[in-house]
């Protein structure tokens, strides 16, 4: 997501978390200890060479940035839905001149980004037909409706009326797909297709419910809400639910806050008067000196039943208020399940829950992530990295620094993590465990803010406009990862940027011309263990976002390949592998989104290119042409 003021940092005093690290400029040795150097790694910035041992087979595609997407040779790229779209039955046809409110809210949302494909019922294997689940992030106000302008103009112009249907644009849709020939469709609407947006009721629970901060005139228990915003990356659980989560909600709400008791609270969530989108002008709930509170019930981890489409989605609380890029699950070895979280902003932290509780496959506990542990990540420069518990009553986590019970702490989980002195990050994004090698990948996307008296081992790059990929490895990986153990061992799996022109590249000597990336920020992983990145802002470097693979062990480790490129202006979200890696899903957010682009005179028409359409974030399915494995 690019709004310009997603990235300004709401962290004013980043730190190192403890004085040896934040006085020491980055050491290979230090960072790359315990193992993790890249087979044949070769100097920061060396000019790649061709070839290599990767695992992977298919034709590189070169870069490029153009009107419409690229994929690999080999490979066939299918669009399946687009925003406008029907999803429930009755959906009007989409015209983007006369969109209303109501046609939205059955309709394919914008801004597809998490992404999830799950049998038709629950536990079985995926066979002729499935379920996909998407998030829908935010809306490009100028892209969506004509005659706006640019996105600042768009800001003033906007109408009531559009306001409501940027509302029902948000949230997440349902829509059963199914098999057609090697690629999959859009099968006609059937009963479990769903629409959730920004005015569907939802549960609150966990330690933040019924919290005086989460009550307002319309809900004075703080147990209800309607709706949620800019859900970004996600997850599943073992009992067949969606985690979707909800980043940049400041986005959202303006007008002048009245309660000065919420003022650094709500600051450090980057909460300001004057917000990118104009809702407080139109809607009471989004303007804070109506309801100062409205905004705490924002910036969770919504947890939605795919299977009931009666059922309430349910904000779950215990695992923390920040700008939520991701909710992967793993196991301890006693069962606990793990989820690993990203906070993407500048300078913000990576964190994960633990439940106090075993996961149960013959009966599984549906509340089982209403209580666990929260703990932020602090990296040493020894390698090792610590995972600092956010419990009240530990440390400063009191009633003198405001933490009267661990409702404040989750509805403050930035300030407390402040406190404790996590490692302010690059950006934290995706965090993904390998099931092949145990080990967790954290997509740090950029931070061209961090200065050279700010860089740490973690972030070993001032002024990183490229971002990097961080290696942890859980004790008892590859066979038995204890992903809730206090301590891990991390390194370095990469650091983007083009080799021999940006400082401080990292790749596999063997890298191509080809195969440099910018910005990582989903990541996927084959049967094989292979990561598939995504990246967001590469047009930065000149190039368009993508996928890149490579292999996680052995000779092609970090060896980069590029294998699908996106149309100018988009981002590549939501990577999802069938199991048998027969198919990759993507989302293509944001198409056209570049300066100057606009509803009237876009930068591309992807997908539709007809005269008079606006682009479309979409959704598109990549399988092999000949049946084959993808990236084979």
């Amino acid at each position: 997501m690019d709004f310009d003021s997603e990235n300004t940092p709401s962290n004013p005093v980043p730190r190192a978390t403890i004085g040896e690290i934040i006085a020491r400029r980055y050491s290979r040795r230090g960072a790359l200890m315990g193992g993790f150097a890249a087979a044949f790694a070769g100097p920061a910035g060396a000019v790649p060479m061709r070839g290599g041992p990767s695992t992977l087979t298919f034709p590189e595609l070169r870069h490029q940035l153009a009107q419409t997407d690229a994929v690999a040779e080999g490979h066939e790229s299918r669009l399946l839905i687009r925003w406008g779209d029907p999803v429930l039955p009755g959906a009007p046809s989409f015209d983007p001149r006369r969109q209303t409110a109501a046609a939205q809210a059955r309709q394919f949302g914008y801004n597809n980004d998490f992404i999830a494909v799950l049998p038709v019922r629950p536990g079985e294997p995926i066979g002729e037909r499935a379920l996909l689940w998407a998030n829908h992030e935010y809306t490009n106000t100028n892209l969506m409706f004509p005659g706006l302008g640019s996105p600042s103009e768009a800001r003033t112009r906007v109408t009531a009326e559009q306001v409501e249907v940027e509302l029902m644009a948000h949230g997440g849709s349902i829509v059963e797909i199914m098999r057609e020939g090697r690629g999959w469709k859009v099968a006609p609407p059937g009963r479990l297709n769903r629409r959730i947006t920004a005015g569907t009721p939802m549960r609150i629970s966990g330690p933040a419910a019924g919290h005086p901060w989460m009550r307002t005139s319309a809900d004075p228990d703080g147990r209800t809400v309607l709706g949620m915003l800019a859900n970004c990356a996600g997850g599943i659980t073992p009992w067949g639910t969606i985690l979707t989560c909800e980043e940049n909600i400041n986005f959202a709400f303006g007008g002048v806050l009245a309660d000065t008791t919420q003022a650094e609270s709500q600051r450090r969530f980057g909460m300001t008067d004057t917000p990118p989108y104009a809702w407080h002008r139109f809607i009471p709930r989004f303007n804070r000196s109506r309801e100062p509170n409205e905004s705490n019930r924002f910036g969770w981890v919504v947890e939605v039943d795919p299977y009931d489409p009666e059922s309430l989605p349910v904000k779950r609380t215990a695992l923390g208020r920040f700008k939520h890029e991701g909710a992967a699950h793993a196991f301890a070895p006693d069962g606990r399940m793990v989820i690993y979280m990203g906070d993407d902003q500048r300078f913000d932290y990576v964190y994960r829950f633990v439940t106090a509780r075993p996961h149960n496959p013959a009966n599984p506990d549906r509340n089982l992530l209403d209580e666990g542990t929260l703990s932020v990540a602090r990296f040493d420069a020894d390698g090792t990295m610590r995972w600092l518990p956010l419990v009240q009553g530990t440390g400063p986590l009191t009633p003198e620094n405001g933490f009267h019970d661990q409702g404040d702490v989750v509805i403050q989980a930035r300030r407390a993590a402040d406190l404790l002195g996590a490692t302010p990050m690059d950006r934290p994004e995706d965090v993904e465990a390998n099931p092949v090698n145990g080990r967790v990948y954290v997509m740090l996307t950029n931070n061209a803010n961090r200065t050279a008296a700010q860089v740490n081992p973690a972030n070993p790059r001032a002024e990183n406009a490229h971002g990097h990929v961080v290696e942890l490895i859980p004790p008892g990986a590859p066979g038995q990862p204890d992903h809730a153990a206090e301590t891990m061992r991390w390194g370095l799996f990469l650091r983007a940027g083009k080799p021999g022109v940006d400082p401080g590249t990292q790749y596999h000597r063997a890298t191509t011309e080809h195969g440099w990336l910018s910005c990582p920020d989903n990541c996927a992983f084959d049967s094989k263990g292979r990561i598939w990145i995504a990246t967001d802002s590469g047009g930065t470097a000149g190039i368009a976002d993508g996928v890149w693979v490579a292999d996680t062990a052995g000779g092609g480790r970090a060896l980069t390949r590029l294998f699908y490129q996106a149309p100018t202006g988009a981002e590549v979200c939501g990577p999802w592998i069938l199991e048998d890696d027969s198919a990759i899903f993507l989302a293509i957010q944001h198409p056209g989104q570049n300066s100057g682009s606009s509803f009237d005179t876009p930068s591309t028409r992807w997908p539709d290119f007809a005269e008079g359409m606006p682009p479309r974030p979409s959704v598109i399915v990549i399988t092999h042409a000949e049946g084959r494995t993808i990236g084979s």
